[in-house]
């Protein structure tokens, strides 16, 4: 079976979940023998390293400003990289200046957290519901671009991964008489509320009504889709994301410059409405008023970043609250390991790896009950997002009672363990078959 993928993300180069989802599929795909060729549309930045060579190909058949890659990991031995010339970058507006903003109102983070220069990222992408720059028209040209590289692949089945590669997938399907897949890692509700971009619903919605399968990435996002959207529910497959299992840490535990006397509070993502990081800091307040020490770690940026700094400033706990930036690298686990407890207090969160990758590093989670991750994690603490006064008890909970840390952390790494990117990569090749099936019989009719 041949797939013939796109998605603007992949390892190191990811703003979030998106690319991780990307990665962590595509391996498993891979390990069952299903050769996956993967499209970026994305701008590649050489001064990062990369476990992914991308060298210019001199073949006749090769297309102008194609690339292959040539992989190190045995887990991609079953998958090939094209990069199509793009502008796109990141698609959400820059956050960069404001992030420097970020690290002036704590000016001993590095030390604080012991991070590595080479691992953190001066300029990151960024989240959120706005967009930068003419994303729609890029869009487009990507597809057109894709087209023609397609002339030149042999493949089964199009998958494409959330909106903005939507385009490019269905103009490809189209012109090649393939069935075509859509893969829903978010949806501009969950980005923006209700105050969304229309051009970016309709590229959806266009998207996932000329697919033959929705694949949503939990039962959430599926009833966005249905309902938003006015997708058939017939066609949406319910696929979750997984994990890679196994110690993350090697068995190392790392040198922290926080004091041992401290219990750390981690939020990891994106500074953005969507992640509810205004939550996360009115949550921390209370919980100073109960504790003292106590840090609140905030991994990430995002277009709030500097509205979320002068909030812990104005309620008086800006020297408890402490700004990474954006983390990429051996910083991610490190941030992870020191953590006592994980809060992700989400507004709308389609999957949600962070809290899976947060357990697989001992750590015990709270989550919003309006994530998909909250469906398939039973011992993990579950709040309404604006409830700050039941996020700071349950942050207490966990950091006064040692016995429910552990009942936490020992069964969640049990459910975790059952929910693999093989899962995942089974389920996606059930579909495509499926497809590649019923493909002939709907072109003969």
């Amino acid at each position: 079976m041949r797939v013939l993928m796109f998605g603007w993300e992949f390892p190191p180069f990811i703003s979030g979940g998106l690319g991780t989802a990307c990665h962590g599929l595509t391996k498993a795909l891979s390990r069952s023998n299903v050769a996956v060729t993967f499209v970026l549309p994305t701008t590649i930045d050489p001064k990062h390293p990369s476990h992914v060579r991308l060298l210019g190909m001199s073949s006749p058949h090769s297309v102008k400003g194609e690339d292959k890659t040539l992989l190190s990991d045995a887990d991609l031995t079953n998958v090939t990289f094209r990069r199509v010339p793009s502008r796109i970058a990141s698609p959400y507006q820059s956050a960069s200046g404001q992030l420097r903003e970020g690290w002036v109102g704590a000016p001993d983070i590095l030390d604080e957290l012991d991070l590595s220069p080479s691992d953190r990222s001066d300029d990151p992408p960024s989240g959120g519901g706005r967009y930068e720059g003419d994303l729609i028209g890029e869009a487009q040209r990507y597809a057109a671009k894709c087209v023609d590289l397609a002339r030149h692949e042999n493949f089964d089945v199009v998958h494409a991964h959330d909106w903005l590669t939507f385009p490019a997938g269905l103009a490809v399907a189209a012109a090649y008489g393939k069935p075509l897949v859509v893969h829903v890692h978010s949806t501009e509700f969950d980005r923006a509320g209700e105050d969304i971009h229309q051009q970016v619903y309709d590229v959806e919605r266009r998207g996932m009504h000329a697919a033959m399968r929705v694949v949503a990435v939990s039962h959430l996002t599926a009833a966005i889709i249905e309902h938003r959207y006015a997708v058939d529910p017939t066609r949406i497959e319910v696929i979750y994301n997984g994990i890679d299992n196994g110690d993350p840490d090697n068995g190392q535990r790392p040198r922290t410059a926080i004091r041992r006397g401290d219990k750390v509070v981690l939020f990891l993502g994106r500074i953005t409405m969507q992640k509810g990081p205004e939550y996360f800091v009115m949550a921390a307040k209370k919980v100073l008023e109960k504790i003292a020490n106590v840090k609140f770690v905030m991994a990430g940026t995002g277009d709030k970043i500097q509205d979320i700094i002068e909030l812990a400033a104005r309620e008086g706990i800006g020297h408890r609250v402490l700004f990474t930036g954006f983390l990429r690298g051996e910083d991610v686990n490190r941030v992870y390991r020191m953590a006592d407890v994980y809060v992700m207090p989400s507004v709308s969160e389609p999957f949600g790896i962070a809290p899976l990758e947060a357990i697989r590093h001992d750590v015990p989670v709270i989550i919003s009950k309006t994530s998909g991750v909250a469906e398939v994690l039973s011992h993990a603490l579950k709040v309404d997002f604006w409830d700050t006064d039941e996020i700071a008890n349950k942050i207490i909970a966990v950091l006064k009672h040692p016995p429910l840390s552990s009942t936490l952390r020992e069964h969640a790494d049990i459910e975790v363990r059952r929910l693999t990117w093989d899962d995942a990569a089974q389920k996606c090749s059930s579909v495509y078959e499926a497809l590649i099936g019923i493909a002939p019989a709907m072109a003969s009719s």
